[in-house]
């Protein structure tokens, strides 16, 4: 833009204000169109919808606009020397209905429409209309005269207002993408027609209920209704929604034997759904279900309303229980009224895995999160599913499915579960997951759940996303537009999710198949160091837990641990110490404590920098200075009022630093180093309540046990991490993405130790002054030696075990194997979960993969069943006529063709995977058998590494070829979207 800013600015500028004039036209005083009929008149009309400037006489603009009757022009103002605007029925245009039905024949008796003018919105402004129907009795009703003109008219009796398809399906499309109001759109055509301020009439109420009449025209005619006899009243309930056809669909898309195959591979067939609600979708208490008329009651995502409200009605005094769990609004408060509203929000059913909203899996809530209502909704979108194997995932979960099946009885028998043999799996999104009590993060969680892959069930929450910035507009709308409006948005959500899956599911195997091979490979590493006993032990202990969480939890330890958390939470119930303002002593000093490991990491960080940073890297960190700095000195004025003392303590450095400076100016002190005067940094001659030291010592305590956690950690990953180098990495590129790693670990080692070194200075300067001994027999001197990762082979057994691995901040006389082995249990648990985790993945991709082209060709084959050629007993009204019977089974045609196309496309896309999946399995298979041998190996007392040649992980599957771009289909079809 700068070289357009030097070059052309002000030449364009120049050549904008050369067209309000007649520019080079402005020689011809007369029209030069050059048609036969043209008498020379004066070249004073031109159009501004028409490409070029050209001036035409009055009689050859009418003439050459009989196609074109809205488009908009102006005429030339010979005394004042400008256009003024003016319009085509001004100069004498009429539109003829007739003509346009009837090419070779003239009506002998056209209509003028009623009223002294006809409205026609367009997408260039409003325009005023000369029209005549057709009244000679050959042609069909007047608003069927404006629909063939491709009109949609406002009534559909004597209509005075029109607007075009093109407006509709412009302002259709931009709703769908940006949200805009109808408001907003109606407004900007108003504007287009005149920007002065003199506004034409306000025909808003006929643009709301044209645009309505075209939103749920458009879904019936994209669900197929209008090929069925009397479709409108034969519509089933969700039936105009679109389904997601990477989820299993018996009959659709799943092999005739789904239902045989081994219970280990059962959940490639399963249904992943996921709850939420939404507050920010209210609607005001405004119209009424009587007052506004139903267009399509339950057609798509929102249930058939009558019903769902009669249930309610019926079941509203049922009462729920209080949450267990953490306190949990939408459990404690379901009854949260929120003033002025008719709905509170909406809640919803998704699919879990794809994001994707559910057919009949939508409803409005009246006064807050209720059981009643997600039930409600939970069951009518299951009630005509066939699957059988159903993981559910809701943020409140825990407290949610508890008497789920007793609550399930006051519905409908065909909503009910009993005989229907299926299995449900009730689990919590993994970002709401940490909120919950420590007994929910495992038993609720996805990550140690088998056979849900990599599934997070958040999809609700990136749904809410998207359709949020429609609540200001549809809070304002009655009820069944509202619902309207929200169905038309989640369909189109949907099909752009399937438009979007042939990429989507293409870079997500690429990544997980790696991913696969690599937990996989450290999983093996982490069980060749582990005596077979052992393993065995921990195997049998994995498998039980997965089958019965019941039984003993290999995540768990058996003894409670010291940390900063758990202190903060002791000191928290006992009380937190004196309170100077709205800031607990204890919360004071916790609050120190963390500032000291900001100021710790920002130290680190510029030194990992080097000595010559980047730009970037300089602008990053004085941010983060800037940040810290403003932290601390909020903190230092919250401190003052507990610690009085450290006031003086730093006026005194402050006038120390001014003498220093002597007549220059004052050095500012570094944010890493400016002192936070905790009572551990004070000298023993500094008064300090001994309260306040008693809480330090208690959050050093748990801020070291934190330290030796986090080196232990990254002791284990960085072992890990060269053996996956030692092996499988080769070429330059790949070693030096696994040295950067390797880096990154040791970084974070040396900050763990410096962490632990601090922590216990401040425990040996607290310790004597509080009479406590006993942390140091497990909170030992830590030397550089100490810091070193666990011996792995027997060749190693003679080296004795770092007392970092021994030190599992139980109590001081635990046994140490105990705390050791937890300690590795636990690391290895989780790697062997991620491994799952990622297997599962792919297998659940590949079959997904499998899916979606299966089912988009059996709704290829659906459009071809609607043809009317096909089944002539579909529409036996239209046997009669064949124009009717021809745009039918073109619609019919070219969704089909729409069908088979993204299927092709996807298919296209994803010819590539197969070999990448074999090669990674190959790898997982060949990392095994290697792992098998070193074992044998070192059973028989052999030391010989068993070899091999090793696939190429970055060479057989990172770096395979896109395949080509995945492109949509250009164009504006009105297709299933």
């Amino acid at each position: 833009m700068r070289k357009w800013k030097v070059l052309y600015q002000w030449t364009w500028l120049n050549e904008l204000l050369r067209g309000e004039g007649r520019g080079d036209y402005g020689a011809f005083a007369r029209c030069i169109c050059g048609h036969p009929t043209c008498q020379r008149g004066k070249a004073e009309v031109r159009c501004k919808d028409c490409d070029g400037c050209e001036g035409y006489a009055t009689a050859c603009m009418v003439r050459d606009h009989l196609r074109n009757p809205l488009h908009r022009v102006e005429r030339w103002n010979w005394g004042e020397g400008c256009y003024d605007r003016t319009t085509l029925k001004d100069l004498g245009l009429s539109v003829h209905l007739c003509r346009e039905l009837h090419p070779d024949l003239i009506c002998p008796h056209p209509r003028r429409a009623p009223g002294k003018s006809f409205v026609v919105m367009d997408s260039n402004g409003i325009h005023d209309v000369d029209l005549f129907y057709c009244d000679c009795g050959k042609g069909p009703s007047y608003p069927t005269q404006l629909l063939r003109m491709r009109w949609l008219p406002s009534t559909g009796k004597l209509p005075r207002t029109a607007a075009t398809f093109r407006v509709l399906r412009r302002y259709h499309l931009l709703s769908l993408e940006s949200k805009c109001s109808m408001s907003e759109f109606y407004n900007s055509l108003a504007r287009l027609s005149n920007n002065t301020g003199e506004l034409p009439p306000s025909h808003y109420q006929e643009f709301i209920n044209m645009t309505r009449a075209w939103r749920n025209l458009q879904i019936f005619k994209r669900a197929g209704c209008g090929h069925m006899t009397d479709g409108i009243n034969q519509c089933k309930p969700g039936a105009c929604a679109l389904e997601c056809p990477a989820c299993p669909h018996p009959g659709k898309n799943l092999p005739p034997d789904w239902k045989d195959v081994p219970e280990e591979r059962k959940f490639l067939y399963a249904l992943f759904l996921a709850l939420d609600a939404n507050f920010r979708m209210q609607r005001k208490d405004v119209s009424s279900e009587a007052a506004d008329p139903d267009l399509g009651n339950g057609i798509a995502f929102f249930g058939e309303v009558n019903a769902y409200m009669a249930h309610l009605a019926e079941h509203w005094d049922q009462p729920q229980p209080k949450s267990t769990c953490v306190n949990h609004d939408a459990v404690n408060c379901p009854d949260k009224e929120v003033r002025g509203t008719a709905s509170s929000g909406v809640g919803t059913v998704d699919c879990a895995r794809h994001n994707m909203k559910r057919p009949k899996g939508v409803g409005d809530l009246q006064r807050g999160e209720r059981y009643l209502n997600m039930d409600y909704m939970f069951f009518y979108t299951l009630k005509d599913s066939d699957c059988q194997l159903f993981f559910v995932s809701y943020d409140i979960a825990c407290q949610w499915h508890k008497n789920i099946w007793d609550r399930m009885k006051i519905y409908p028998r065909e909503m009910q579960e009993q005989n229907r043999q299926r299995f449900y799996v009730f689990l919590v999104p993994k970002f709401h997951l940490p909120a919950h009590i420590e007994s929910c993060n495992i038993k609720f969680s996805f990550l140690l759940t088998r056979y849900v892959g990599q599934t997070d069930g958040e999809a609700p929450e990136r749904g809410w996303a998207n359709i949020n910035r429609l609540a200001s507009s549809t809070k304002e709308m009655s009820p069944h537009l509202r619902r309207e409006v929200l169905d038309d948005h989640f369909n189109d959500w949907n099909w752009k999710k399937i438009l979007a899956m042939g990429v989507f599911m293409y870079d997500k195997i690429r990544d997980y198949i790696p991913a696969m091979v690599k937990t996989r490979r450290d999983t093996l590493a982490q069980e060749g160091s582990l005596p077979v006993e052992t393993l065995a032990e921990w195997t049998a202990m994995a498998m039980a837990w997965e089958a019965d969480a019941d039984k003993p939890n290999p995540f768990e330890r058996t003894t409670e641990q010291i940390s900063i958390a758990s202190v903060r939470f002791k000191l928290a119930q006992e009380g937190g110490g004196v309170m100077r303002g709205e800031t607990e002593s204890a919360d004071m000093l916790a609050q120190g404590v963390q500032l000291e490991e900001t100021q710790r990491q920002l130290r680190f960080d510029q030194a990992a920098t080097g000595a010559h940073p980047t730009l970037v890297q300089k602008r990053v960190m004085l941010e983060r200075c800037s940040k810290a700095r403003r932290k601390i000195l909020t903190w230092m004025d919250i401190q003052t009022p507990f610690m009085p003392e450290v006031a003086a303590i730093r006026a005194a450095a402050a006038e120390e630093r001014a003498i220093g400076a002597g007549m220059g100016p004052v050095a500012g002190e570094l944010v890493q180093n400016m002192p936070l005067l905790l009572p551990s940094a004070l000298g023993v001659d500094v008064p300090c309540i001994r309260e306040l030291q008693g809480f330090e010592f208690q959050l050093r305590e748990g801020q070291a046990h934190d330290a030796l956690h986090e080196m232990r950690h990254q002791l284990l990953v960085r072992t890990h991490a060269y053996k996956y180098k030692d092996q499988q990495v080769k070429g330059i590129r790949d070693t030096m993405r696994s040295k950067t790693q390797i880096q990154t670990m040791d970084h974070n080692i040396e900050r763990a130790k410096e962490t632990y070194k601090a922590a216990r200075a401040a425990l040996e300067a607290l310790g004597p002054r509080l009479g406590k001994y006993a942390w140091e027999g497990t909170l030992k001197v830590l030397h550089d030696d100490d810091v070193r990762q666990l011996p792995e082979a027997t060749m190693e057994a003679a080296r004795p075990i770092s007392w970092i691995w021994l030190a599992d901040g139980s109590a001081a006389d635990a046994d140490r194997n105990r705390a050791m082995n937890e300690a590795l249990r636990i690391e290895w648990a989780k790697t062997r979960a991620l491994g799952l985790r990622n297997t599962e993945e792919v297998d659940l991709l590949e079959e997904e993969m499998r899916r979606v082209p299966v089912y988009m060709r059996w709704r290829a084959d659906w459009w071809e069943s609607k043809k009317l050629h096909v089944d002539e007993d579909q529409r036996p009204d239209l046997l009669d006529d064949e124009r009717q019977r021809e745009g039918h089974d073109a619609y019919a045609t070219r969704q089909a063709r729409i069908m088979r196309s993204i299927a092709t496309r996807f298919e296209e896309k994803w010819e590539t995977i197969p070999a990448l999946l074999e090669a990674g399995r190959a790898q997982v298979a060949l990392a095994e058998a290697q792992a098998a041998a070193h074992a044998a190996a070192g059973a028989s007392g052999s030391s010989d590494d068993e070899g091999g040649d090793d696939l190429d992980e970055h060479d057989d599957v990172d770096d395979e070829d896109d395949g080509g771009d995945d492109e949509d289909d250009g164009g504006d079809d009105e297709d299933e979207g």
